[in-house]
């Protein structure tokens, strides 16, 4: 039924991936529009149940994956390529640094730059620590760096690695089900693959919603400040549609040129507003913070990395920590596919080194300026930011900057960042949606990348009729659950993989069942390595 239907369409995608995917989502927008109260009733009440019953499994995978991705980096398996054995990177290590970062400074630290760090800061989730104290400033840049710092980057680099090496060393399709080859064999090409493509893709559709939809927030917040544009759910149902119109017109003119060249200028502008309040504001203050958040990160790292809130019996995690969690999660294979992308040729030490290392270092530097300025403004100059904060979250970056020099103009270039963002997210989003159901075989066709980018703006206005932030939350935090125990199991295949290729083993007789012989251990025997060939099944003829 699905491939006849798929034909008639003249689809280039994998029908039964396409479809039930598509139905998923579209259901979900036909049932919470109508029905907005008791659906946001419905994820908040699941929400909870997955924080109580899940929430240490959140925890403590992630932090198990950052282990892994060490381990794997300072193994022998290091020295392994994403691609052929004389493969070399496609980009110079100072532009791949750069990609990372760009695929890092998005929606997310414009979003919480200030608002995570002021809000730890005017309520420490740790007990006797006293708001607005010294010692509660310490711990919420702790807090900040560790939601944004290595672990988050780790959901990221997992997949990515994973995708990369499947694709480039062994020609299998840029899907999440390929991964996952070394333990289902052939069956990723059907109804098992199909099924780990389908939980990708919607937990994808999901992620990238929310954070239009926080963006959302922040940028009506931001035209109210500019412009007195009201703050309303009309307003914010208004910024989606022209978001999604805008992606939706660059995705069917074909404006990647355009958008990537428009995405490295607004990467400028926001560099140039972070450098403007670093100079500006507190810099000694800044400078020297900033190089005790790094010491004091690394010192208490440890614990944050296993704290469940055991003994608090609290449930500050689920707003915090575990919403993070699922929300970087349903974003991994979007951002995992455009890290692979750009990775061919490296060794698996110096993407691991790279893909953790780059990003925690902006990350740091980011929240350092933003954060520490903040609390200057609290501590030393008597601004109550935190309470702006605690009062609208979205408006935190404006509140802060109507603080330094030139506040309209930053403000204003703050909003344009946002909107680029924005755009170049829902478009990438869709690319990356379209290639995670189609056809290895078959080109990209503008019509599915159309309709991926108004079910993504569909998306993301439903969970803002539904109930706005809090909404957002409790839906990510419920579609984050599969995905992450799919990123469990993704160690688990990469090691066997990894294994495997190390040894010359075939991946065709591991996936078997079969014993192949096995060369002595450090070495990896020629004649094997060389009668591997690419795994490639034409998707005609695949079950």
């Amino acid at each position: 039924m699905f491939e006849k239907l798929g034909r008639r369409l003249g689809l280039s995608a994998i029908p039964q991936i396409f479809f039930i995917s598509a139905a998923i989502v579209v259901a979900f927008v036909l049932v919470a529009i109508p029905f907005s109260g008791p659906v946001a009733s419905f994820f908040e009440t699941l929400s909870a149940f997955t924080y109580v019953n899940f929430g240490w499994f959140y925890i403590l995978s992630v932090t198990g994956l950052l282990g892994f991705l060490i381990w794997v980096a300072l193994s022998r398996y290091g020295t392994i390529r994403l691609g052929p054995d004389d493969a070399q990177p496609e980009y110079p290590t100072l532009t791949w640094f750069a990609m990372l970062f760009a695929a890092g400074i998005g929606t997310i630290l414009m979003f919480w730059g200030v608002a995570e760090p002021m809000s730890h800061f005017a309520n420490p989730p740790l007990e006797g620590v006293e708001p607005g104290s010294v010692d509660a400033a310490s711990h919420a840049m702790n807090i900040s760096l560790y939601h944004f710092g290595l672990h988050t980057w780790t959901i990221f680099t997992m997949p990515a690695l994973a995708i990369g090496y499947f694709t480039y060393r062994h020609g299998l399709p840029m899907r999440i089900s390929s991964i996952f080859y070394t333990v289902l064999g052939d069956r990723i090409f059907g109804p098992i693959g199909w099924t780990i493509d389908i939980i990708a893709l919607v937990g994808t559709l999901f992620g990238v919603a929310v954070s239009v939809g926080l963006a959302t927030l922040q940028l009506n917040s931001g035209l109210n400040y500019v412009f007195g544009v009201p703050v309303s759910q009309f307003s914010q149902i208004l910024i989606v549609v022209v978001i999604t119109m805008i992606a939706t017109i660059s995705v069917a003119l074909g404006l990647d040129r355009g958008i990537k060249r428009l995405s490295q200028f607004n990467i400028v502008i926001a560099l140039l507003v972070m450098l403007f309040i670093w100079v500006t504001g507190p810099t000694l203050f800044i400078t020297t913070g900033m190089v005790q958040n790094v010491g004091n990160y690394m010192q208490n790292l440890p614990w944050m990395a296993f704290w469940t809130e055991a003994f608090e019996g609290t449930s500050w995690q689920r707003n915090w920590t575990v919403f993070y969690w699922a929300w970087t999660i349903s974003w991994a294979p979007y951002v995992g596919i455009f890290i692979a992308r750009i990775s061919k040729g490296r060794t698996i030490r110096q993407f691991v080194t790279g893909a953790l290392g780059a990003p925690l270092l902006f990350t740091v530097v980011w929240f350092s300026v933003f954060g520490l300025a903040g609390m200057d403004l609290e501590l030393n100059q008597g601004v109550n930011l935190s309470a702006a904060v605690a009062a609208d979250v979205p408006v935190a970056l404006f509140s802060f900057l109507e603080n330094f020099p030139w506040s309209m103009l930053t403000s204003a270039l703050s909003i344009v960042v946002i909107i680029v963002f924005l755009t170049t997210s829902a478009d990438s989003a869709a690319l990356v949606v379209d290639l995670l159901s189609r056809r290895d075989d078959q080109p990209s066709k503008v019509g599915q990348r159309i309709f991926w980018t108004l079910l993504l703006g569909a998306v993301a206005g439903t969970l803002m009729l539904a109930g706005g932030l809090g909404a957002l939350q409790n839906v990510v935090t419920t579609l984050g659950f599969p995905f992450c125990v799919l990123l469990v199991f993704m160690a688990i295949a990469m090691e066997r993989a990894m294994h495997a290729d190390y040894m010359g083993y075939d991946l065709r007789e591991l996936a078997a069942g079969k014993v192949p012989p096995i060369g002595p251990m450090g070495s990896i025997p020629s004649q094997a390595k060389d009668e591997q060939a690419p795994i490639v099944r034409e998707e005609e003829d695949r079950p």
